[in-house]
């Protein structure tokens, strides 16, 4: 998604293809962001004034910024999070016996992000490669 005539976009305007993208995926809204401002809680917030900011917060401490100019990579931000917290969901709903529970936690998050946007379901499973070198799986035999 490219951003609307190389401007950056409102506040409004983000949730709104923020909402479009979640609806696909039917994420609840306690996953999603505020905008402007911070609910504390390590619920991610946006900003936008000369890029845009995926900000966290927790007990009034600032834990995270990333600051992007290119709506895409706001949106990978917000979706690699949100998929997170629906597949860890998931994955505790139905858990395997002596499987190790990131197995279907990555599985059914790159499947949530495929059907969002395919550059980002490869950009995760990237970033899961790189976590599995560094932990592999400890399944139980």
């Amino acid at each position: 998604m490219a951003e609307l005539s190389g401007r950056l976009l409102s506040l409004g305007e983000i949730k709104a293809v923020i909402d479009q993208y979640a609806a696909k995926i039917e994420a609840p809204s306690s996953t999603l962001p505020t905008y402007g401002h911070s609910e504390d809680f390590a619920r991610p917030h946006i900003e936008s004034d000369h890029g845009y900011h995926f900000v966290v917060v927790e007990r009034g401490q600032e834990l995270e910024r990333r600051t992007t100019w290119l709506l895409d990579n706001l949106l990978y931000e917000v979706f690699s999070g949100v998929t997170h917290d629906i597949a860890s969901r998931f994955a505790a709903q139905s858990p395997t016996p002596k499987m190790d529970f990131r197995r279907a936690m990555f599985e059914k998050q790159l499947e949530l992000l495929a059907r969002l946007e395919p550059r980002w379901r490869d950009q995760r499973a990237a970033e899961i490669a790189d976590i599995l070198r560094r932990h592999p799986f400890s399944d139980k035999s």
